[in-house]
């Protein structure tokens, strides 16, 4: 088993929180979400992104609305719903439950 794919599920099971915490702050562009991704060592490709963002829209958590570029044809941008900031609040809350609970399991490890 090679560390980096696990590396890597691990980081693709958090992107939802992710993605959802991104576009709780402000409207966002996917180019804006990827790059604020990758600020935070969650690499992240358009090819990956796509599908979440529109696995999000589907779910009626995630929203867009379409804006004129000045560097070619409109843009999409996303926005979060009511239903998604309750969502992302489950989300944040399991996270939070999950964190404490791996850091009691590893603790003996990473403080040897």
């Amino acid at each position: 088993m090679k560390l980096e794919n696990t590396k890597a599920q691990m980081r693709k099971g958090i992107l939802e929180l992710c993605v959802l915490a991104i576009v709780s702050k402000e409207e966002a562009y996917p180019s804006d979400i990827i790059e604020k991704l990758k600020e935070h060592k969650l690499i992240v490709v358009e090819g990956t992104l796509y599908p979440l963002l529109n696995r999000l829209k589907d779910a009626a958590l995630l929203d867009y609305n379409w804006r004129e570029s000045t560097a070619g044809p409109p843009r999409k941008y996303y926005s979060i719903t009511s239903q998604g900031t309750d969502f992302l609040q489950g989300l944040v809350e399991t996270w939070s439950e999950l964190n404490e609970a791996v850091n009691q399991s590893t603790k003996q490890i990473v403080n040897q």
